[in-house]
């Protein structure tokens, strides 16, 4: 049985950050670990080169046929998140793909579903990527944003609201 796309009304096209953030979002549901599915889109002069989602190293299982591999991390403020450390996330496996096939980074753009962990921000920053679009903030995203301001990478949050999932 053919499955049918579905259309997009003819009057609204999508700016160029819409259609990269819904490619984020069609990307993110090959995701492996259902506590986090996200995408990411790497793009130059309106290209895509790279994209990736959360999953575990290849050959390696899945949080969602084994379970989460959770991790407790206790903040200078004495608050604790709850982190999932079987996965790669999305913008290491969309960096890594780039790398796998030669594919040069630097001057990008990044698109991505939230706000990236500070590990992330750093490879971002790395890679030479120049500009970073999220969708919505993740909760433990300050310390992403200062350095991002510190590397001179453009960071833009499209929606103020904060992602949230269980057992955070």
């Amino acid at each position: 049985m053919k499955k049918e796309i579905k259309k997009i009304a003819k009057d609204k096209r999508p700016s160029w950050d819409e259609y990269f953030l819904n490619l984020v979002e069609l990307v993110g549901t090959r995701s492996t670990c259902d506590r986090g599915k996200s995408g990411c889109v790497i793009v130059k002069d309106k290209r895509v080169l790279s994209s990736g989602y959360i999953g575990s190293p290849m050959n390696t299982t899945h949080c969602d046929d084994t379970g989460h591999e959770m991790h407790t991390v206790i903040h200078e403020d004495g608050t604790k998140s709850r982190h999932c450390v079987r996965t790669v996330h999305t913008e290491q496996n969309a960096i890594v793909n780039a790398a796998r096939f030669g594919i040069a980074l630097d001057g990008a753009t990044i698109y991505v579903h939230m706000t990236p962990c500070y590990t992330c921000a750093k490879m971002i920053i790395n890679a030479g990527i120049k500009r970073v679009v999220c969708n919505l903030d993740y909760h433990a995203g300050e310390r992403s944003k200062k350095l991002f301001k510190e590397a001179k990478v453009k960071f833009e949050l499209l929606n103020n609201k904060m992602q949230t999932y269980k057992d955070m």
